[in-house]
């Protein structure tokens, strides 16, 4: 199989090196809150995770747990309100604004529910479209064609989103988050616009990513369905974490899942 990824942070550009045992992922602590009105709501409470090198972690949580806010935190879309939030080792907060949106197009690779694809361009230069961005055109010819020919892609390369599947529109915006060779990939509820039979080949397609690719990847859903595939599940509630389950002991299937889910949520 054609490699896609070497993983290098110093050859992406990464800002403050730490060297490579730092996890792509470390939470500590972080606490977020926004105001309604006269009211305060606490989106993430004291909340700490680590997501080690390879890893499929899903967060899983009913509207309003805190699960995607959590998400925007790491891929530092916002701010903590307290604790820290590093990503290999880089504390986001001391990143200037610029320097910030730099370091996370180099480094963190984001996938919505939306796709946010450009309408006017081909899948094949949606998937540039970071390494236009970056001024890196000299590594378009090596990492674009190999992405399309294993994403499975090559055939519709030329293609624009209107005349693509809402498979092959995510499979495109995968492609684009995995361009620049990030450390994490981030996915807010990646399969929600799809039918119940493309959104399980993308959850495939995420845990070949971080099995062969050593990718850390963290997808945020309601859905026991997609939350399967992960090693890892992070139950919330409330903006806070309830529990953490492992594929193997806590759990083996979608069915067993979701009883241990409601049953964590339930004796909350």
């Amino acid at each position: 199989m054609t490699s896609i990824m070497t993983g290098s942070a110093a050859a992406a550009g990464h800002e403050t090196p730490q060297g490579p045992a730092a996890p792509p992922v470390v939470l500590e602590g972080v606490a977020k809150r926004f105001r309604q009105g006269d009211a305060i709501i606490e989106a993430v409470r004291g909340v700490s995770l680590t997501v080690e090198e390879g890893a499929f972690v899903a967060v899983m949580g009913a509207s309003g747990s805190g699960k995607s806010t959590l998400l925007h935190l790491a891929a530092g879309l916002t701010r903590p309100d307290e604790g820290r939030v590093a990503i290999e080792g880089t504390d986001l907060a001391k990143l200037p604004d610029a320097t910030l949106t730099r370091f996370r197009r180099r480094r963190i690779g984001l996938v919505f529910q939306a796709f946010n694809l450009v309408p006017t361009l081909t899948a094949e230069e949606n998937v540039a479209l970071p390494l236009l961005t970056e001024g890196r055109d000299d590594a378009i010819a090596g990492r674009v064609g190999p992405l399309l020919d294993r994403l499975g892609l090559a055939p519709r390369r030329r293609h624009r989103p209107d005349a693509l599947s809402g498979g092959e529109q995510q499979r495109v915006a995968i492609a684009r988050a995995l361009v620049a060779e990030p450390a994490l990939v981030l996915a807010d509820e990646p399969t929600g616009s799809l039918d119940s039979a493309t959104g399980q080949g993308i959850c495939r397609l995420l845990r070949e990513l971080s099995e062969e690719r050593r990718r850390a990847i963290v997808v945020v859903t309601h859905e026991p369905a997609v939350a399967a595939w992960a090693d890892r599940v992070v139950v919330m509630k409330d903006g806070r974490i309830l529990a953490e389950l492992r594929a193997g002991d806590d759990y083996r299937d979608a069915h067993s899942l979701a009883a241990r889910y409601q049953g964590a949520v339930e004796s909350s």
